[in-house]
């Protein structure tokens, strides 16, 4: 099965201080906030070069698809952040909404699936 890899792009609200925000992420994953069902491994990245130089992202690799759509939905029938699993709700408001430019649920993100070539995985 192909896995599911999600980019989140994060804004910081401006004056927020950079390590604020990276203390902030390693608080909510101290408290267990990224465990989640099929959540095989997750990575938090600042550029270094390109269009998003010194911004955030966060890559979020699930073992499927159908892993995915169990805690998200599927592309058209999206779940409702009161449907969000109650780690993600947490880690939404009490550590990213603070930080970001935008609600957590509306900054911009892209969900891939897996390219399986060649038999390398």
């Amino acid at each position: 099965m192909a896995r599911l890899i999600s980019v989140h792009e994060y804004e910081l609200k401006p004056g927020t201080d950079p390590e604020r925000f990276e203390q902030t992420l390693r608080d909510a994953e101290a408290r267990g906030l990224f465990d989640l069902p099929g959540l095989i491994s997750h990575h938090f990245v600042k550029g270094v070069k390109g269009a998003r130089r010194n911004a955030y992202a966060a890559i979020w690799v699930y073992e499927s698809r159908d892993v995915w759509e169990r805690l998200w939905g599927t592309p058209e029938h999206p779940k409702t952040p009161a449907e969000y699993p109650e780690q993600w709700r947490l880690s939404e408001n009490q550590f990213l909404l603070p930080v970001l430019s935008a609600d957590p649920d509306a900054i911009r993100f892209t969900s891939y699936e897996e390219l399986r070539l060649g038999g390398h995985e």
